[in-house]
């Protein structure tokens, strides 16, 4: 069994453009309204895998009710904690300059609420090994809030994967989880280098798994992927898309992963999976979702070679 946590999740609104003006007025040809919120992404992607899935966090307002109406498409068990909050809505605009994203920073978090929270929290630990943990924190949690969560996963011996940036991933680290999933930029902000070098990178990365964590898994885009342990450093070489697009694409790589692990493959083979689902969410028009025939035909054009040798 798996299950994903947002807690900060959101209806994300996609606007796709030839041409995004400043100061001008824009017509959106193609507009995507999905649940969102990187747990829910993650959630959507297992579900097209066909695993069955239990997704928490914190839902309030319409706007929660609303996320809360597309889970039975999904097929997703809802145990989300209901809040007096409104869950935020996020715009990401994608055009040929590129690509933008406005996020409203989401609600404010009780107490009472948070001890809720973390009540349920420790129910879904008892029925399942895998927990994915995606996104920023609401206001009203501590910046630590994550290092909670690791080390509850941690001590009734389940895999708690964590995809989070800043301060949360610099505390979520220190309570051991089984893997984080940085992007370049995220990685370069916790070493506190602005322009790492792929070697300080993996240098960083390996010191972080030296301490207790089993997996850094590297995002870096059209350049593929890194997955770092202590001992062991994998490459994946990922073949060019035509069309990129960027937002859900690491939460599918995310998926993938824990699709893969939790099947037990090979270590090679579910970095392969990681790559191959990113690359799906990021040829398709939605967020958070793949095509499972064209994730196996990608398997095939996915390199992994050894950087490092070891154990």
């Amino acid at each position: 069994m798996i299950a994903t946590v947002t807690l900060n999740p959101a209806i994300d609104i996609r606007y796709n453009l030839p041409v995004f003006q400043l100061d001008e007025v824009n017509r959106v040809s193609i507009v995507d309204k999905t649940a969102g919120g990187k747990g829910l992404n993650v959630s959507r992607v297992l579900s097209q895998l066909g695993i069955k899935v239990t997704c928490t966090g914190f839902l309030g307002g319409k706007s929660g009710e609303w996320i809360a109406d597309q889970f039975p498409k999904w097929g997703l068990n809802n145990q989300f904690v209901p809040i007096q909050g409104n869950t935020r809505f996020c715009l990401a605009i994608e055009s040929s300059e590129g690509h933008t994203e406005i996020l409203e920073q989401g609600p404010l978090i009780e107490e009472n609420e948070r001890e809720e929270f973390l009540k349920n929290f420790d129910r879904i630990l008892d029925t399942n090994q895998y927990i994915v943990v995606s996104g920023s924190l609401p206001s009203g949690l501590s910046s630590d809030f994550y290092r909670q969560l690791a080390a509850k996963a941690k001590q009734k011996g389940k895999y708690l994967l964590l995809d989070t940036s800043n301060e949360a991933l610099e505390k979520g680290i220190q309570g051991n989880p089984f893997l984080i999933k940085p992007n370049r930029e995220e990685l370069c902000k916790l070493i506190g280098k602005k322009d790492a070098t792929l070697e300080d990178m993996i240098l960083h990365a390996r010191a972080i798994c030296q301490k207790g964590i089993k997996f850094v898994l590297l995002s870096l885009g059209k350049q593929g992927a890194l997955l770092i342990s202590s001992g062991r450093v994998l490459q994946a070489n990922i073949p060019t898309l035509t069309s990129v697009h960027q937002v859900g694409s690491g939460d599918s790589m995310l998926a993938g992963f824990t699709y893969a692990h939790a099947k037990d493959y090979s270590i090679e083979e579910v970095l392969k999976w990681a790559c191959a689902c990113g690359m799906s969410n990021a040829a398709s028009e939605r967020t958070g979702e793949i095509d499972l025939s064209q994730v196996h035909y990608y398997l095939y054009f996915i390199e992994v070679k050894e950087l490092t040798g070891g154990v």
